[in-house]
Parts: structure tokens; C-alpha cells; sequence
């Protein structure tokens, strides 16, 4: 067995996303890019299935790596001074992304978005009977949200690898916690706190007008 999901453990890539949130409800970058790293890896190890899509985050996660470590760093140690920054220096493109195709704004807005399918899709995982088809499972939460972003052909294309997804058994086990059971009982112990994460940050969207930003 590859000896990288042999340490690869989706429990502690969600912990991540229990330490984004400080005392003053702002979320904090690194936590939360870390959280993001373990959940590619998650889906990177159910195979070229989710490929259309983990290449995608490993891009914006590169982008955001990027700014975390550049000159500014200081202004992209949260969700909420990263904003107050980039608007502040008309560094995100509200109409076209033509100036600044790669705002941290507009880079985590495309993280934001999928991490409300994948929660959907672990909720869905978490709470379906064992002989439920994850075909169906992640091709409802994909509709439910990603592929309102996504052209015909990228969501043709989707459904259509869903198809081959493992058995819900096979992704349960995956997550690298112990038996499908305990892999249930963690999901609903993370779950919420990845929950209370995506609304701050659509709500900080939503005050900024950001939600659609091209």
C-alpha cells in the first residue's frame, strides 16, 4: 500500500478546520488552507474520479500559498483582512477578471464554493443506509452546488465519473479512522464545525457583495 495513504488520516484534515475559527469568529487562513490540503488528499485517493476538481483546488491552493508566503503575508492571515485589504487596495475584479484574475477574494470564493459540495456530500455519506449509491449521493450534492459554476461539458462530464465512484463502505474506510462506524461518528463530530465555517464565510461574502464574483 502507498505508504502517503497509509499516514493519510481525514480526521485530522478536518481538525484543521476546527482551529479556523478564532474567538472573533474570523477565519484564519492557514487552518484553513491546511484543512483544504487534507481533503484533496482525500479525494485524490478515491483515484482520477475527482480529478476535474482537485486540480482545480490544488491550483487555488498554490495561489493562496503564494500570497500567504509573499510580502503582504500579514494581510492574509485571515478571511476578514484578507478582504478588508484587497478591497481596500481595488485589488479584486468586481465586473471582469481581467487586472486581478488571481485575488485572494476571488481564489478562496472558488474554495468556499466547494466546500459546501463536499460538506453535502460527507453529510449525505454520514447519514445514508450502507447499500446507498454514492454515485447518486455525490451527484445530488454536486448539482446542489457546484455545477451551478460549472459549463455543460465540465458537468456532463461529472456525472459521468460519478458513476464509477466506490461503494460507500469503500469511502468510509478510506478516511482512514478505523471501521465505516467510527468514520460515521467522526463525520458528525466535524461536520458542523466545517458547517459553522463555510456560513462566516459566506457571510462575509454576502456583507461585500463578492458572491459572484467572475
Amino acid at each position: 500500500m502507498d505508504s502517503s495513504k497509509e499516514d493519510f488520516n481525514l480526521q485530522l484534515a478536518l481538525h484543521s478546520f476546527k482551529q479556523c475559527l478564532n474567538e472573533k469568529e474570523e477565519v484564519l487562513l492557514d487552518p484553513y488552507l491546511d484543512g483544504w490540503q487534507g481533503l484533496v488528499r482525500f479525494l485524490n485517493s478515491m483515484g482520477a474520479v475527482f480529478a476535474f476538481i482537485s486540480k482545480d483546488l490544488v491550483a487555488k491552493l498554490q495561489i493562496m500559498g503564494q500570497l500567504r508566503a509573499g510580502s503582504q503575508r500579514d494581510q492574509y492571515c485571515s478571511l476578514q483582512s484578507m478582504v478588508a485589504y484587497e478591497l481596500g487596495h481595488q485589488l479584486v475584479d468586481l465586473k471582469r477578471a481581467s487586472r486581478h484574475p488571481s485575488s485572494g477574494c476571488r481564489t478562496v470564493l472558488r474554495l468556499h464554493r466547494a466546500l459546501k459540495w463536499l460538506h453535502l456530500f460527507l453529510e449525505k455519506l454520514r447519514t445514508s443506509p450502507q447499500d446507498a449509491s454514492t454515485a447518486a449521493l455525490c451527484t445530488d450534492s454536486y448539482n446542489a452546488t457546484l455545477a451551478a459554476y460549472h459549463s455543460w461539458v465540465v458537468r456532463r462530464a461529472a456525472t459521468l465519473a460519478f458513476c464509477v465512484l466506490p461503494t460507500r463502505t469503500a469511502f468510509l474506510e478510506a478516511m482512514n479512522v478505523g471501521p465505516p462506524e467510527q468514520a460515521v461518528e467522526m463525520l458528525g463530530e466535524a461536520l458542523p464545525t466545517i458547517e459553522r465555517v463555510y456560513h462566516v464565510s459566506q457571510k462575509l461574502y454576502e456583507d461585500h457583495a463578492l458572491l459572484d464574483l467572475p
